[in-house]
C-alpha cells in the first residue's frame, strides 16, 4: 500500500547513518518528503547537509536488520509511526523549536488529540509526594487532561497510575526504544499504558537507556502539554529541566510546595520564587488554565476531607496519634514527646497506621503522614 511505502521512506531516512532530527527537518524543508530526499542526487543533498551525511543517504547506509525489525514491529495494531506529516502528530509539539520528525507510538492513538498535562518530580519521592502525584493525576485525568510523565520511578510512576484511573488516561514519554522498558521495575505499568494509555519515543527500537537521551525526552514531555506540574524536586532534579523547557515553550509551570526542611521541596520552592504558580488543589490548576471547575473534593490536599471517615475504621485509638505528625517527617522520640505516650505505645500505633496506609516510613527512623 502507498501508506506502507510512505512509512518505509520515513524509516529509511530516519534510520540512515548520521541523519539526526535536525538534519532530517532541514532535508524535509528542502525536498518536501522523504521519498524525494531519497531520490535526490548526492550533490543536491550536500547543499543541505554535511557531505558525510549526504553520502550516507545517497549510498543507502541503512541498518536493514533494524529497518526490517521496525516494520515487523509496526504490524502490531498497538504500534505505529507518527511523522511530521501525520494528522495525529500532537499540535502543541509541532510548534516547539525542535519537534522530533518521527515518533514511535504504542497504545491508543486517540489520546494524542486530548489536552495534556505533565506531572513530574523526584525518583526518590516521599510518601506524601507520591500521594500528591497520584491524586493530582487522577483529578487532572477526570478533568479532561491526559496525564503525561516519563515512566521513571517515584513521582512519574505515581502520576501514571493516577492518570490511568481517571477518564482521560496517561501517556509516558520514554528515553529508550519502545521495545525496551526502563526502568525494568515498571514493566507492568508500561504494559498497562500500552493497553489503556500510550507510550511515545523519538528513539528507534533497540535504543538503550543513555543519560544524554533523557533531557531530550524531557522537551517532548513539556512540548505535548498545556502545563507542567512539579510535585517534588531537589535543586538539581531533572524535573527542573522539564520545567525550564516548559517555560521556553510557553507552557504554564506550576509547583506543589512542601516542608521548608525537605531537600525535595527546594526545587519546587525555587520554581515558585521564579514565578511558577503555587498549587494546593486541582482547582488551582483549572483556574490558571481557564478550564471548567470540578468537584472540590478531588485533589491531593483535599484527601483530608475523608480523614474522619478513614480514622473511624482504625481500631483502637491509633488515629489519635495523627494530629501530632503535622506534615513534616518526624521521629518516634518527637512523637512520644508531643503525645506524652510511651515508646511501646507509639511503636504499636505507628505499625497500625502504616498498615492502614495513613503514614509512611522514611530513612533514618522517621515517619510522614500521607493522609
Amino acid at each position: 500500500m502507498q501508506m506502507n511505502q510512505d512509512i518505509e521512506s520515513w524509516l529509511r531516512l530516519g534510520l540512515t547513518e548520521g541523519v539526526g532530527a535536525g538534519a532530517l527537518r532541514r532535508l524535509l524543508v528542502a525536498f518536501g518528503d522523504p521519498a524525494e530526499v531519497l531520490a535526490a542526487s548526492q550533490l543536491a543533498l550536500e547543499g543541505v547537509v554535511k557531505k558525510t551525511v549526504a553520502a550516507g543517504i545517497f549510498q543507502r547506509k541503512v541498518d536493514e536488520e533494524k529497518l526490517a525489525r521496525t516494520l515487523k514491529w509496526l504490524e502490531d495494531p498497538l504500534n505505529s509511526l507518527i511523522t511530521l506529516a501525520d494528522p495525529d502528530y500532537p499540535e502543541l509539539l509541532l510548534n516547539i523549536t525542535d519537534p522530533p520528525p518521527l515518533l514511535y507510538f504504542k497504545g491508543q492513538r486517540q489520546l494524542l488529540a486530548r489536552p495534556a498535562m505533565a506531572i513530574v518530580g523526584s525518583r526518590n519521592a516521599t510518601p506524601q509526594g507520591l500521594a500528591n502525584a497520584d491524586a493530582f493525576a487522577e483529578a487532572a485525568s477526570n478533568a479532561g487532561f491526559c496525564v503525561v510523565s516519563g515512566l521513571a520511578q517515584g513521582i512519574d510512576t505515581a502520576a501514571h497510575q493516577g492518570g490511568l484511573r481517571g477518564m482521560s488516561s496517561s501517556m509516558a514519554i520514554v528515553g529508550t526504544g519502545l521495545d525496551l522498558v526502563y526502568p525494568s521495575k515498571n514493566h507492568e505499568l508500561a504494559h498497562k499504558l500500552a493497553n489503556e494509555g500510550g507510550l511515545i519515543s523519538e528513539f528507534p527500537l533497540g535504543t538503550p537507556a543513555m543519560s544524554r537521551n533523557f533531557p531530550r525526552r524531557n522537551r517532548i514531555i513539556s512540548g505535548v502539554c498545556h502545563a507542567c506540574l512539579v510535585v517534588e524536586a531537589t535543586l538539581h532534579s531533572g524535573s527542573l529541566i522539564t520545567a525550564r523547557l516548559a517555560l521556553e515553550q510557553g507552557r504554564e509551570v506550576m509547583a506543589i510546595p512542601g516542608s521548608i526542611h525537605s531537600p525535595l521541596s527546594k526545587g519546587c520552592h525555587a520554581l515558585i520564587k521564579q514565578g511558577a504558580k503555587l498549587v494546593e488543589s486541582i482547582q488551582d490548576i483549572l483556574d490558571e488554565l481557564h478550564y471548567p471547575s470540578v468537584q472540590p473534593s478531588v485533589g491531593a490536599s483535599d484527601r483530608d476531607n475523608g480523614k474522619n471517615e478513614v480514622e473511624n475504621i482504625i481500631t483502637g485509638d491509633d488515629a489519635g496519634l495523627l494530629p501530632y505528625f503535622g506534615y513534616d517527617s518526624i521521629d518516634m522520640d518527637t512523637l512520644c514527646l508531643r503525645s506524652g505516650l510511651t515508646v511501646e505505645a507509639v511503636s504499636a500505633m505507628l505499625l497500625n497506621l502504616e498498615l492502614e496506609g495513613l503514614i509512611g516510613s522514611l530513612p533514618g527512623g522517621k515517619y510522614q503522614r500521607i493522609r
